[in-house]
């Protein structure tokens, strides 16, 4: 496989595999030296058009402590900004010879396109509402170390799920692995077809705006922030009603099985689509999550340079 773009490239197989190799890199300090060794030399480029903090900063210090080197493109500050086409521009860095390059783009489908124009690796650090592949593995991660599986387990995924990327890579990928998905939130904040994800793989996908029924005996609940950037119309009267009837409070938890995690993959509106007192409780595993992010990254990036 040149490109990580797309859970839909994935098999169980290779999904246990990446989680297996993520193991060896906690902590996420320095890697070995002899894996340093083999990567010595190796360039890696994150091309970014939308803000980012964890999955940046991750890419980042997951090159770094595999001993890669790291150039960072802001966008604003590239010929982009003087009308160059983004093909142009990976062109031009492909003429360099980077090994890796990171994207991150507003619109679906572009890291996909850049791709065929290029010899290095590319990673899909999200697309649109497409799918955000890393992500999806990093959270795999995350209630695999918790459970010892993720066959079987009941996961509620919460929110705006219409404009989620992680929405759409975490039903793929968790149906793929034998997991159980229950999509709660408002009725207009539904995507279309997304039950479609999982089809042919063991897992299964239920969608519902009542949240007693979404979240009822789940394992885990993915929560996921209302993307305002995105909201071309009025999905909700306000926030606060928003918070109200679909946020993620103490009472609504108590509904999950007892000891359920809570999962986000942030950045988090507090008070909007989680509580506070949710957020930073004894169930919330979002910090490990970005801890899990740097590990799971790592093992991606050693992985695709040994292909």
């Amino acid at each position: 496989m040149k490109d990580f773009l797309d859970t839909a490239d994935l098999s169980p197989e290779l999904v246990t595999e990446l989680l297996d190799r993520a193991e060896r890199f906690l902590p996420p300090t320095t890697a070995p030296e002899a894996i340093r060794a083999r990567l010595q030399g190796k360039h890696l480029v994150t091309l970014f058009s939308e803000a980012s903090t964890r999955t940046r900063t991750s890419f980042e210090l997951a090159a770094k402590r595999l001993g890669l080197k790291v150039v960072n493109i802001v966008v604003g500050m590239s010929s982009l900004a003087k009308g160059e086409t983004l093909r142009d521009t990976i062109l031009t860095l492909d003429a360099m010879m980077p090994d890796v390059v990171v994207v991150r783009h507003a619109v679906p489908g572009v890291p996909h396109f850049l791709a065929r124009f290029s010899q290095a690796h590319f990673i899909n650090a999200g697309d649109g509402e497409h799918e955000h592949p890393t992500q999806a593995l990093l959270d795999a991660f995350t209630l695999r170390r918790h459970f010892g599986r993720l066959d079987g387990l009941q996961i509620a995924i919460l929110g705006d799920i219409r404009h989620s990327r992680v929405a759409r890579s975490n039903v793929r990928l968790l149906a793929m692995m034998g997991a159980h998905i229950r999509l709660g939130g408002p009725r207009t904040l539904r995507a279309p077809g997304i039950e479609q994800f999982a089809d042919g793989w063991p897992g299964t996908v239920r969608v519902t705006d009542n949240m007693r029924a979404a979240i009822a005996d789940a394992d885990a609940i993915m929560v996921l922030r209302i993307q305002q950037e995105r909201l071309d119309g009025a999905f909700f009267p306000s926030l606060s009603e928003y918070f109200t009837h679909f946020g993620l409070t103490p009472e609504r938890l108590a509904w999950a099985k007892p000891n359920a995690l809570v999962l986000h993959p942030g950045p988090i509106n507090r008070e909007v689509e989680i509580a506070s007192e949710v957020a930073d409780g004894m169930q919330s595993v979002i910090q490990a999550q970005v801890t899990h992010g740097v590990a799971v990254r790592m093992a991606l990036l050693e992985w695709l340079l040994s292909q």
